[in-house]
C-alpha cells in the first residue's frame, strides 16, 4: 500500500510514483510558470504546488514542504527561491539556475516596459488616469494582505505583542526597517529557549554532507559574481544613479524578511527621502505594476531602479539608463536567491525540522503584520491626502515619538471613493486582484476625463 503524506491544507494524500523530468520539460513547465505567476507568493506558491506535486508528481509533499519552509527563512522573494529549490532539487545548479531565471523573467519584461512607458507618459491624461485608480485600489489589497497574514501568524499573545511592538517602532519611532525584523528574530529564538528546554533536529535518512571546501567555494562564486557590477560602475558610470542602485538594493537584498509589502515602506522613505529618485506616491504607482504583472512583487523594486536610472543617467540616454537601472535592481534582488538555496540547501537537505530556526521565522513572520500595517496607514495618507505633514509627539532626549499629519483640507474624495469601492470588491465580491485593479485603473480614467 502507498504511504500517507500530508498535503499543504493538512488533508491526507496517498502517495504515488514520482516522475524524473527531463531538462526540457523543466524550462517548459517553469516557463508557464513564469508567465501564470499572478497573486503574490501565497498564489505563486500554490501554484507551484499543482504543478510540481499534484500534476508532475515531481516532488512529494513532505520535500516540498521542507524546502517552502527553508525559503520562508531567507530574505528575497521566498517563492523565486522555492522555484529554485525545486529546480535544484530535479536537475543540481543547472536545474536551480533555469527555473529561478524563468519564474522572474517574464514578470522582468513586463515591469520594464511598463516603468518605461510610465517615466516617458506619466503626464499625460490618460495614464495619469490610470494610475490614479490603480494607486487607490492598492490600499485595499495590502490591507488585505494584513489580515491575510495576521489570522495565519497572530495566533499567540506573543505574537500579537511583536506585531504591535513592530508597528510602534516603525510608525512612532521611525526605527529602521531591519533593526525592526533582527530584534523580532532575537526575540523568537530567547522565547524559545525560555519556553522549551531544547531544539529538536530530525536527519533526513539517504543523503550526504556536502563538502565544506566545495559549499565554500560555492558561496565566494555567487557572491562574487553577485557584487561584480558594482566595480564596473563606479569605473564607467560614476555620474549615474546605477553604482547607488547596486549598493541600495543589495543592502535590501540581505534584510527582505516577508517580502515586498514588509520592506516596502522602507525603500520608498530612502529612495523618495535620501536619493530622491521618485516621489512618496509614484511607489504606490509601481506597486499597482507590480500587482499586475507576472512574477514576485518585489519586482516593483526594478521599477525604483529604471526611475532611478532615468532620471539621473548622466551622459547616457534616459531610457538606457532606466533599463540599466532595472537590470541591476532585479540583479541585486535576486542573485542572493541563488547564494542561499546552492550554497545553504545541501546542509538544510539534512535537516527535517529544527525549533530554534521555525521560533526565529515565526516571529519574522508576526512583526512582518506590523511592517505591512505601517506600510498600509503610511500609503493611504499619501493617496487620500495631496499633503501630509509630520507632528512631532514627544521628544525625550534619545527618544522621538512623531507620526505622520495628514492636511484634512487636501482630502482627494475621489481616491477614497475608488479606495472604499475596491475594499468591496475584494472582500464582499471576493474578486481577484487582477479584475479589481483593472476596474479601478477603469474608474481613475473616468475620474479624470470627467474632472
Amino acid at each position: 500500500m502507498p504511504a500517507k503524506s500530508t498535503d499543504i491544507h493538512g488533508s491526507k494524500v496517498f502517495s504515488v510514483p514520482l516522475s524524473s523530468p527531463s531538462l526540457a520539460e523543466l524550462v517548459s513547465v517553469f516557463a508557464r510558470i513564469g508567465c501564470l505567476s499572478f497573486g503574490g507568493p501565497a498564489a505563486q506558491i500554490a501554484l507551484m504546488h499543482r504543478i510540481c506535486v499534484e500534476e508532475k508528481r515531481w516532488i512529494d509533499e513532505d520535500r516540498y514542504l521542507h524546502a517552502l519552509n527553508y525559503c520562508m527563512l531567507l530574505p528575497g522573494p521566498e517563492a523565486q527561491q522555492l522555484a529554485t529549490y525545486i529546480g535544484w532539487l530535479l536537475h543540481g545548479v543547472r536545474g536551480g539556475i533555469i527555473a529561478g531565471l524563468l519564474f522572474v523573467l517574464p514578470g522582468l519584461a513586463v515591469i520594464l516596459g511598463l516603468s518605461a512607458t510610465y517615466a516617458v507618459y506619466q503626464e499625460a491624461t490618460l495614464v495619469a488616469g490610470l494610475f490614479f485608480g490603480l494607486k487607490a485600489a492598492v490600499l485595499a489589497i495590502v490591507v488585505e494582505a494584513v489580515i491575510r497574514i495576521g489570522k495565519r501568524a497572530l495566533k499567540t499573545s506573543f505574537h500579537r505583542s511583536l506585531a504591535a511592538a513592530a508597528f510602534f517602532a516603525l510608525f512612532f519611532l521611525s526605527l529602521p526597517f531591519p533593526l525592526v525584523v533582527l530584534t523580532a528574530a532575537l526575540a523568537g529564538l530567547i522565547h524559545a529557549r525560555v519556553t522549551k528546554p531544547a531544539a529538536t533536529v530530525i536527519m533526513v535518512e539517504g543523503t550526504v554532507r556536502p563538502p565544506l571546501a566545495r559549499q565554500i567555494a560555492v558561496f565566494a562564486f555567487w557572491i562574487l559574481l553577485w557584487l561584480v557590477p558594482l566595480p564596473i560602475l563606479w569605473l564607467v558610470l560614476p555620474q549615474t544613479a546605477l553604482p547607488d542602485i547596486q549598493v541600495f538594493f543589495s543592502k535590501m537584498a540581505l534584510v527582505t524578511f516577508g517580502g515586498a509589502y514588509a520592506v516596502l515602506a522602507y525603500v520608498a522613505q530612502v529612495a523618495a527621502d535620501h536619493y530622491a529618485w521618485l516621489k512618496p506616491g509614484e511607489m504606490l504607482d509601481g506597486l499597482a505594476l507590480a500587482e499586475t504583472t507576472p512574477g514576485p512583487l518585489v519586482l516593483v523594486l526594478s521599477y525604483v531602479g529604471f526611475l532611478a536610472g532615468f532620471r539621473q543617467s548622466g551622459a547616457l540616454d534616459p531610457l538606457v539608463g532606466g533599463l540599466l537601472g532595472g537590470l541591476i535592481a532585479a540583479w541585486a534582488t535576486f542573485i542572493p536567491s541563488f547564494v542561499w538555496i546552492f550554497a545553504g540547501a545541501p546542509y538544510i537537505e539534512r535537516l527535517r525540522g529544527n525549533r530554534f530556526l521555525s521560533a526565529a521565522l515565526s516571529a519574522i513572520t508576526a512583526a512582518v503584520v506590523g511592517v505591512i500595517l505601517n506600510l498600509a496607514i503610511w500609503f493611504a495618507l499619501h493617496v487620500v491626502f495631496h499633503t501630509v505633514e509630520p507632528a512631532s509627539l514627544l521628544s525625550l532626549g534619545w527618544l522621538r515619538l512623531s507620526m505622520p499629519q495628514p492636511v484634512w483640507a487636501s482630502l482627494d474624495v475621489p481616491a477614497l471613493a475608488i479606495a472604499v469601492l475596491s475594499a468591496v470588491m475584494i472582500f464582499r465580491f471576493h474578486l481577484g486582484v487582477g479584475k479589481t485593479l483593472i476596474a479601478a485603473g477603469m474608474l481613475g480614467l473616468a475620474v479624470r476625463f470627467l474632472l
